[in-house]
């Protein structure tokens, strides 16, 4: 093989024309032992079935395509049969572990994933400590260019019991996952099961308040994208979160969380994999672990909760250091040029930096990414409010509007804002053959 491709937290990479895939996940020391395992979701986040919830208990799928094996002490592989997965059931295979005791995962070190084919090797190493028992890794899922795998390094609170329900395997409480036809290595209690009850139906189960939340304003960015013509357009969406001093109260209140709400349904609805990059910056930035719709609530506050005395992003702005990661990130980390590149760039003004703003965007106009700049309150926006006049440029690949009280706004209107020169764009990247799709 090769030199091994490098993955970051939130960084893809195609793993080519493979017939098969051995992810294996390995690590030097834990407070406890690790029980890894591997989600095989739907379209909707959710297993088929408890069958397709794989683990040492249940070390292979119906059909084989993904099979489990404990190489090690601190070893366990992944064999994954590609060209056996049925799109029409399995979207993704999500691969994760639980702490089986004490500790958290920053008490977890060496800890990587690396995933191999017959040519290629893909690693992706866990540097950020998390407080969390459960961590999500890695995911492979399908894109229109092919199967790819994403780095994750997520981190779900409470242990094995939320990470298994959010993929939607059911797990009752204080119990541990078990198959229906378990593991014959494993040895069976001797003590005899006691008689099971009368089974009585269970009720309907209502939906959740937050994944209803967000089916809710991915119907009404439908609605915005059917009235602009493009309800069928595939694009890779990020938002970009100014986290500068004067954007305190914006945080503290809550805005920042129900922005990020309002475009990760633009994400779900619109991105093949349906993941929203996230960015944060003041003087310094941050690129932010990306998420799912099933995986938001509380995001803001997790990763970010806003500026304080010991903000690790500084108080100013600096809106260049930014715009550089992100361009970095989709054309030379993720190039990809027959998928649009859609950011969202929430800004509160204060903008100074408008000679290295207008560099950036004059630089990379032949690129197929647009900038929607959106101003939060009355505030100086610099270069930002004279985008239309901004020459030099290939295409006109950004637009701007400001929001006097985002909260006021109604999703409706805030999505046709959105999306009010991104359709004009499209088209003009592809006659200019900028967009190859």
């Amino acid at each position: 093989m090769g030199t091994p491709t490098v993955l970051t937290t939130g960084a893809n990479a195609p793993i080519g024309q493979t017939d098969q895939l051995r992810v294996r996940v390995e690590w030097s020391h834990a407070p406890a032992d690790l029980d890894v395992s591997c989600f095989m979701v739907g379209e909707n986040g959710k297993v088929p079935s408890d069958d397709y919830f794989i683990f040492y208990n249940q070390d292979s799928s119906p059909g084989g395509q993904v099979r489990y094996e404990r190489t090690g002490t601190n070893h366990v592989v992944f064999t994954i049969r590609t060209q056996e997965l049925d799109p029409s059931t399995i979207a993704k295979c999500v691969f994760s572990a639980t702490l089986d005791g004490a500790g958290t995962f920053a008490d977890v070190q060496g800890c990587r994933i690396v995933a191999e084919t017959a040519t290629d090797e893909i690693v992706y190493e866990i540097k950020e400590a998390t407080q969390e028992r459960s961590l999500v890794f890695m995911e492979l899922y399908r894109h229109s260019s092919g199967l790819k795998l994403r780095a994750i390094g997520r981190g779900f609170n409470g242990g094995l019991k939320p990470l298994a329900e959010a993929h939607g395997v059911e797990i009752e409480e204080g119990t541990t996952p078990e198959p229906a036809a378990a593991d014959s290595s494993v040895p069976a209690s001797s003590s005899p099961a006691p008689a099971a009850p009368e089974p009585t139906p269970a009720p309907t189960p209502e939906p959740s308040v937050p994944l209803g939340k967000i089916d809710l304003l991915k119907r009404k960015v439908g609605i915005s994208l059917e009235k602009k013509n493009i309800a069928h357009e595939k694009a890779r969406v990020a938002v970009v979160f100014d986290a500068s001093g004067s954007m305190t109260q914006l945080y503290a209140q809550g805005t920042v969380q129900r922005a990020f709400e309002r475009i990760l349904a633009v994400s779900a609805r619109m991105d093949d994999d349906g993941i929203l990059d996230v960015w944060f910056f003041a003087t310094k930035m941050m690129r932010a672990p990306s998420v799912n719709e099933h995986q938001y609530e509380d995001y803001v506050k997790k990763t970010y909760p806003g500026p304080t005395m010991k903000s690790k992003l500084g108080f100013g702005n600096n809106e260049p250091v930014v715009i550089e990661d992100i361009i970095k990130k989709y054309t030379k980390e993720d190039p990809d040029d027959r998928t649009p590149t859609y950011i969202i760039f929430f800004s509160d003004g204060g903008i100074y930096e408008t000679k290295k703003i207008s560099k950036l965007l004059i630089a990379h106009s032949d690129k197929p990414i647009f900038w929607q700049f959106v101003g939060l309150g009355n505030a100086n926006y610099g270069v930002l409010e004279q985008l239309d006049n901004l020459r030099g440029r290939v295409v006109d690949n950004a637009d701007f509007f400001a929001l006097d009280d985002l909260d006021r706004v109604s999703d409706e209107e805030l999505y046709d804002r959105l999306l009010n020169e991104f359709p004009g764009w499209l088209k003009e990247v592809r006659a200019k053959g900028i967009l190859k799709g």
